[in-house]
């Protein structure tokens, strides 16, 4: 698995595709307090445009979506500024601060047979957030800069499935595991973070979200020291197949996601996720995630986003069961009458 140098993590040249976009996705869990985040910065500067998403899961349950954009024509890549939301880069690779300063509406998330219908409509109040929280990493960043190989080498031919993904989420990508500390304060109750882990990613390229046919994207972490980051897309050559395992020691690639779901009543909302993770040197790893909430992230067009957070087991072969906590998002594309195209499997 490649790993990337500390310029990837400054602005990458700017093609012509109007659907150019740099993006950076942060997500934090912090046990302790039942509290943590998923959000996305991105620069879209042939559109003129720089948007963020803050989506912080309350301790009470709930989610809070703070939103937030503005008028950007040129790359930035050191402090990224949108509103009340503000990314700092501390150090290239290494560390990133984020704050937040807002109000934001917030609405109850599902749980077991529930089904996220609502749109966030219903239930929904208003939270005053307070956020400053820190990134250290505790892993180098993996991933491709686009233009290399998938060994990391001179670029060479790419699978029927790679080429049909390449237009639709980025041509270069990186991610990387690391801890937060920090505190979270909603309504003037601060939650001060102790043991809160996470993995950031950073996209480039040309992103056109009702591209893929489906996904089942994973970010898991099982303390410091184990890490799964990935994802199985669809595409209209077939599935693709891409990702990461870091074992404490080394990043290896996915050769494949092998996922079994058991859904809620709606028939599209994740419940438990059986996943089997098979890397590149002939390892499987057997993980369970148990959704601890799931909120719908965005339906239009015909697309439904499911963001899961759950809790992981790792069966260890070398030892006791490990416990771990991350995402399970979920993309569908929807039939005419409301189902999967790709039925979930």
């Amino acid at each position: 698995m490649p790993i990337l140098e500390a310029h990837h993590d400054l602005a990458h040249p700017v093609e012509g595709d109007g659907a150019w976009s740099e993006s950076y996705y942060f997500n934090a869990y912090d046990p302790g307090t039942d509290s943590g985040f998923f959000s996305r910065i991105g620069i879209r500067p042939n559109e003129g445009t720089m948007d963020v998403a803050v989506s912080v899961w309350l301790p009470d349950g709930s989610l809070a979506e703070y939103r937030g954009i503005k008028e950007q024509h040129e790359m930035v890549d050191r402090v990224l500024e949108v509103a009340d939301a503000r990314y700092e880069m501390l150090e290239a690779l290494q560390s990133w601060r984020l704050t937040l300063d807002g109000e934001a509406p917030a609405r109850p998330c599902t749980t077991g047979d529930e089904a996220p219908g609502d749109g966030g409509v219903r239930g929904t109040r208003t939270v005053r957030l307070g956020l400053d929280v820190r990134f250290d990493a505790t892993t180098p960043a993996v991933g491709t800069d686009g233009q290399r190989g998938a060994d990391g080498n001179a670029a060479g031919p790419k699978t029927a499935e790679a080429v049909a993904a390449a237009g639709t989420v980025g041509k270069g990508h990186l991610e990387q595991a690391g801890r937060w500390t920090g505190w979270l304060e909603v309504d003037g109750v601060r939650h001060q973070w102790r043991s809160g882990h996470g993995i950031r990613d950073r996209s480039w390229g040309p992103r056109r979200w009702g591209g893929p046919r489906m996904w089942r994207w994973f970010s898991i972490s099982v303390g410091e020291d184990m890490h799964f980051g990935g994802i199985r897309l669809g595409t209209a050559a077939g599935d693709l197949h891409r990702g990461w395992v870091w074992d404490g020691a080394a990043a290896t690639s996915v050769a494949e996601w092998r996922v079994r779901t058991e859904v809620a009543r709606d028939g599209v909302t994740q419940k438990v996720v059986h996943l089997q993770v098979l890397d590149k040197k002939g390892r499987t790893f057997d993980l369970r995630g148990d959704v601890m909430r799931v909120a719908g992230t965005g339906q239009a067009g015909g697309t439904l986003v499911n963001e899961g957070l759950a809790r992981w087991t790792y069966d260890d072969p070398t030892g006791p069961a490990r416990t771990g906590y991350g995402i399970c998002e979920y993309l569908h594309q929807l039939d005419d009458s409301g189902r999967p195209v790709v039925p979930v499997e």
